[in-house]
């Protein structure tokens, strides 16, 4: 069986994407979902380039194109220079997913001033910049979309991820009041906010076994927040804006 979002299609044809943290996990299964219904994609990473060239090695086997652009997604300055790489290189940009964020786990005693502001300008202040440098773009598209990503630790709170929490609260807010200020240019604008996905993590930085609390019993997977992804990005997604969608299998419901 393909597996959602995965199904080869064209809706995206002509379309450029930019997907940021898109090396592995999540970024990469977006990457992969969008280039399989038609788009160019440019595969954003920090520091993991050759993770990224293989994504998107991946995406050119599905039949169209890719590029692989590293740069830090809290530098303003590497933005700009990405975004205008990417616009010539590709020529347009109509889909955007700003999928890259730190979620580290600090008791709140032990955060620094130092520290709060890096997540928050990763996570958060990376919208803004993001925004701002692909707006012009968008706007000439005249079918373009934005994805911001949040989070359950938002919604519930989490011990130890004060400053996560607060920096995906923001990116809520932050997708509604962009979805009415680019409404008149035609760019849609929601937020994805994942549960308890399956994915890799770097060692001594894994999380404990949470499915017994999740309603339907197991993680997500990668490719189910991609398809959902590619659903908002496509026809089907041109009358929704201002949305944050919950995929976390019943969690936010349980009172966890």
């Amino acid at each position: 069986m393909t597996e959602p979002g995965m199904h080869k299609g064209d809706e995206f044809a002509g379309k450029v994407a930019l997907v940021t943290g898109a090396a592995r996990n999540i970024g990469r299964a977006i990457a992969l979902s969008l280039a399989a219904g038609g788009a160019r994609v440019a595969v954003n990473t920090r520091t993991n380039i050759e993770q990224a060239r293989g994504v998107v090695d991946e995406i050119k086997a599905l039949g169209t194109d890719g590029e692989a652009y590293a740069a830090d997604v809290a530098d303003p300055a590497q933005v700009q220079a990405m975004v205008d790489a990417v616009l010539k290189r590709f020529g347009r940009l109509d889909i955007l997913v700003l999928n890259a964020a730190i979620r580290e786990h600090v008791h709140f005693d032990e955060i620094s001033f130092a520290d709060w502001r890096r997540i928050l300008s990763t996570n958060l202040d990376s919208v803004f910049v993001f925004t701002k440098a692909c707006l012009p773009a968008l706007k000439q598209s005249g079918d373009g979309r934005i994805i911001t990503f949040a989070g359950v630790t938002a919604l519930l709170g989490q011990k130890d991820r004060a400053h996560v929490a607060a920096s995906k609260h923001g990116i809520v807010g932050m997708t509604k009041a962009l979805a009415q200020d680019l409404a008149e240019f035609g760019v849609r604008v929601n937020c994805i906010s994942p549960g308890r996905i399956d994915t890799s993590r770097a060692p001594g930085k894994e999380l404990p076994d949470v499915s017994k609390d999740i309603p339907l019993g197991r993680k997500g997977q990668p490719f189910e927040i991609a398809g959902m992804v590619r659903s908002l990005c496509g026809p089907a997604g041109a009358y929704v804006t201002g949305q944050t969608l919950h995929i976390n299998g019943g969690l936010s419901n349980s009172g966890v």
